[in-house]
């Protein structure tokens, strides 16, 4: 895992909002904001302060009903991703290193993702994004 990143993304109800009050308040990077037409998503990633490569990306619910439970989550609900530059790799060191994954590889419009379960029970992607994806190749 020497070449993978942590991403972690954090799902908030508005944007603007969320841009407003780490950039200003807590000193965060903007790194990116693309709006895809085509998915009708936005990403917005942004950088902590003095952090080496690390980002937090800030999503939206991608269906409506998810926004009441999004409303009753302080702080939203987090989401964890190991991003990789070679799924395949880090996906086989991990099983050989006794990971269990709750869900095997699978093709996304996004990319290749298998999930899996930490110590403490939270669930992490591991993930290779897609070319031409806002998070593509930012993983050295």
């Amino acid at each position: 895992m020497l070449q993978s990143l942590i991403h972690v993304a954090i799902v908030v109800k508005d944007y603007d909002e969320a841009i407003e009050f780490y950039t200003k308040k807590l000193d965060f990077t903007l790194v990116e904001d693309t709006y895809q037409p085509e998915q009708d998503k936005r990403w917005v990633v942004i950088s902590p302060p003095g952090s080496n490569g690390c980002t937090l990306l800030l999503a939206k619910a991608s269906k409506p009903e998810q926004e009441p439970f999004i409303g009753n989550q302080a702080g939203g609900r987090i989401y964890l991703f190991l991003g990789t530059d070679d799924f395949w790799r880090d996906y086989e060191e991990m099983r050989l290193r006794g990971i269990e994954f709750v869900r095997e590889p699978k093709e996304q419009p996004y990319g290749i993702v298998a999930v899996f379960k930490d110590l403490y029970g939270n669930l992490w992607d591991l993930v290779q994004f897609k070319e031409g994806h806002p998070m593509y190749n930012r993983v050295k």
